[in-house]
């Protein structure tokens, strides 16, 4: 019974965690940024994830002044994207 309770506290934990992230987002996100950066995880969740904690680290180091516009969240994800590489056939 003991594993049960510790279980549920960590589902408990990691739900209050990400309550605490989507609330932070919808203070320092305008709400056509929050929409594209759901658009985003819907498609690739492991970038919107990349680019949540990129936004939260920038928050708690107080290097954000104001809200993130949807044209800010277009640069965020721009600069974070890796290149593609270009891949080039040579023939011998």
């Amino acid at each position: 019974m003991a594993e049960g309770n510790r279980g549920e506290e960590a589902r408990l934990e990691e739900v209050r965690k990400q309550l605490v992230r989507d609330r932070l987002l919808r203070v320092l996100l305008t709400s056509e940024a929050r929409q594209r950066l759901v658009n985003v995880k819907m498609v690739k969740p492991e970038l919107a994830k990349m680019v949540e904690d990129y936004i939260i680290q920038l928050a708690s180091s107080g290097k954000i002044k104001g809200v993130i516009t949807d044209e800010g969240l277009k640069q965020i994800l721009m600069a974070i994207q890796q290149p593609k590489k270009d891949l080039r056939i040579r023939w011998i």
